[in-house]
């Protein structure tokens, strides 16, 4: 006999299919731009200005800012909040230079995993922790918007959790990690 609940029905299959593909890809991608903006920098050039054509006598020059992205721009936590972490009694030193150093290619690695569909369960069991872990240095510093703004993901990650049954696509699929 065949189940005739909605839940069993091929249309809700395939639009579950496609909601936990849409939360997997935004997900993913956010976590992939929020490691990859850790190395986001400006580069500025100063040109003379011209006037009729010709460079100024007065000494006027025009300076262009461009966003660029290098290594040597990498900040994991920006500089404001690196240094309010530092006030912070509750965060050692140490703990905190970690962190900075890994917090952009963990956000890279987790976001390019789960995209491939790489052990989703514990890629986003990864992802809730490091959103958790954000989460804790908002609460000590008082951050508060920031905090909710992180209880979301941290709710989209959930509900995906919830509804990785649903994950058709992915690369592991088949070892169920």
């Amino acid at each position: 006999m065949i189940d005739s609940t909605p839940q069993s029905h091929p249309s809700f299959e395939l639009g579950a299919t496609f909601g936990v593909l849409v939360l997997r890809l935004w997900l993913g991608l956010r976590a992939i731009l929020s490691g990859v903006e850790k190395y986001a920098g400006t580069s500025t050039s100063i040109s003379p200005v011209s006037i009729d054509g010709a460079v100024n006598s007065y000494g006027l020059t025009d300076a262009t800012s461009v966003k660029v992205y290098s290594f040597a721009n990498y900040h994991g936590i920006p500089k404001p909040l690196y240094d309010k972490f530092l006030a912070e009694p509750l965060l050692p030193d140490w703990g905190l230079k970690i962190y900075d150093q890994i917090l952009g290619p963990a956000f890279i690695a987790l976001g390019l995993a789960l995209l491939l569909g790489v052990a989703t369960r514990f890629t986003l069991f990864a992802m809730g922790l490091l959103y958790t872990s954000l989460t804790v240095g908002l609460i000590l510093i008082n951050e508060n918007s920031g905090v909710a703004w992180l209880a979301i993901h941290i709710a989209l990650i959930a509900l995906m959790l919830f509804q990785v049954k649903h994950n058709k696509l992915e690369l592991t699929g088949k070892w169920k990690l």
